[in-house]
C-alpha cells in the first residue's frame, strides 16, 4: 500500500483527493520528482530537490516555501514502519499549478508527497536486457519533468515486449519516456547533453562515476543510425538504476545481451550509494 503526505498528514493514498478545480487536472500544470529510499534512507535527495525547484520554476509555479518543507517531510515519510517495501521504495514529490492562472503563473500551488512501489523490475531484465520502441516524437518541455507524459504513452501503447518508447526526433536519440539513455560506440560512452534533455540526477552520478573511472564519455544526442553499429546501450533512472538495452525496435544491439559497460556501472553505482545517500 502507498503512502502519501497531503495536507499537512500521513494518510494512505486512496485517502486523498484533489479538488476537480485544480490546475494540475484541467490542464496538466504540474511538477514532480522521484527520489529513490533505500532502506529507509533518500538517495541524492538534494539534487532531486534543486531539479524539483527549476521545473517548479520554470513552469510559472511560485513554490514559495515548499521546497524548503520537502525534506523533513521525506526523511519522515521514508523513516515510518508503513513505508512501502520495508523503506525500498520512491518518494515522489509532486507541485501542481492550484486553482489560480494568472496568464501562466500559478500563485497558489498544491503540493504532495507519494511514497510507493516504484513498478515491476526483474532480475531477470538486469540479466537479459530489455528492449525500447523507437518514436520519432520528442518530449514535450523538455527541461521540465512535467506530469504530462501522454505523448510518451501513447507512442508504446499495447507494446508489452519494451520497456518504453525512444524518443528520436529528426534521427538524434535523445531520451526514453522515464530514463536517461547511453549509446557506447567506437570506445564511448555517448549520451544527449543537458540543454536537449533533463538533466537526470542518476544520469549525472553515472557520468561522475564514469569520469572518475577512466571511461571516454561524449555528450552529444545519439544517431538512431548508429544503433546497428554500437557495442552495447543502457538507460539509467531511479528507479532502475542502471538498465541494459538490447534492442531497439528491431535492431539488436551489439550481441543482444547486456555489455560490460552497462554492468560495470552499475557495480561502481551500487559500491559507491553511500556517497549520496541521507544522513
Amino acid at each position: 500500500m502507498s503512502v502519501c503526505y497531503f495536507e499537512g498528514n500521513f494518510r494512505p493514498t486512496s485517502e486523498c483527493r484533489l479538488p476537480v478545480t485544480d490546475l494540475g487536472i484541467q490542464r496538466g500544470v504540474g511538477v514532480f520528482d522521484s527520489i529513490r529510499i533505500y532502506n529507509h534512507k533518500a538517495f541524492a535527495m538534494n539534487e532531486h530537490l534543486d531539479r524539483l525547484a527549476k521545473s517548479a520554476e520554470a513552469a510559472g509555479i511560485e513554490y514559495g516555501e515548499i521546497i524548503a518543507k520537502l525534506p523533513g517531510i521525506i526523511r519522515e515519510g521514508a523513516a515510518r514502519p508503513d513505508c512501502p517495501m520495508n523503506g525500498e521504495c520512491l518518494a515522489k514529490p509532486y507541485i501542481t499549478g492550484g486553482d489560480v492562472n494568472r496568464t501562466g503563473h500559478f500563485p497558489d500551488p498544491r503540493f504532495f508527497v507519494i511514497f510507493e512501489d516504484g513498478g515491476p523490475l526483474t532480475q531477470e531484465e538486469y540479466k537479459s536486457g530489455v528492449g525500447l520502441h523507437p518514436t520519432s516524437e520528442g518530449r514535450p518541455y523538455p527541461l521540465i519533468k512535467t506530469t504530462n507524459y501522454l505523448v510518451g504513452l501513447m507512442q508504446c501503447a499495447g507494446m508489452g515486449d519494451v520497456l518504453e518508447c525512444l524518443y528520436c526526433p529528426d534521427g538524434e536519440i535523445t531520451e526514453t519516456l522515464r530514463s536517461s539513455f547511453f549509446l557506447c560506440l567506437d570506445g564511448k560512452i555517448i549520451t544527449a547533453p543537458t540543454g536537449r534533455v533533463l538533466g537526470g540526477v542518476t544520469r549525472n552520478i553515472i557520468l561522475q562515476l564514469a569520469g572518475e573511472n577512466g571511461f571516454a564519455v561524449e555528450e552529444r544526442c545519439p544517431l538512431l543510425s548508429e544503433i546497428a553499429s554500437a557495442d552495447e546501450a543502457f538507460v539509467t533512472s531511479s528507479w532502475k538504476e542502471v538498465m541494459p538495452v538490447v534492442r531497439i525496435g528491431d535492431t539488436r544491439i551489439g550481441t543482444g545481451k547486456p555489455g560490460p559497460v552497462s554492468m560495470h556501472l552499475h557495480k561502481l553505482f551500487r559500491s559507491s550509494m553511500d556517497r549520496w545517500l541521507d544522513q
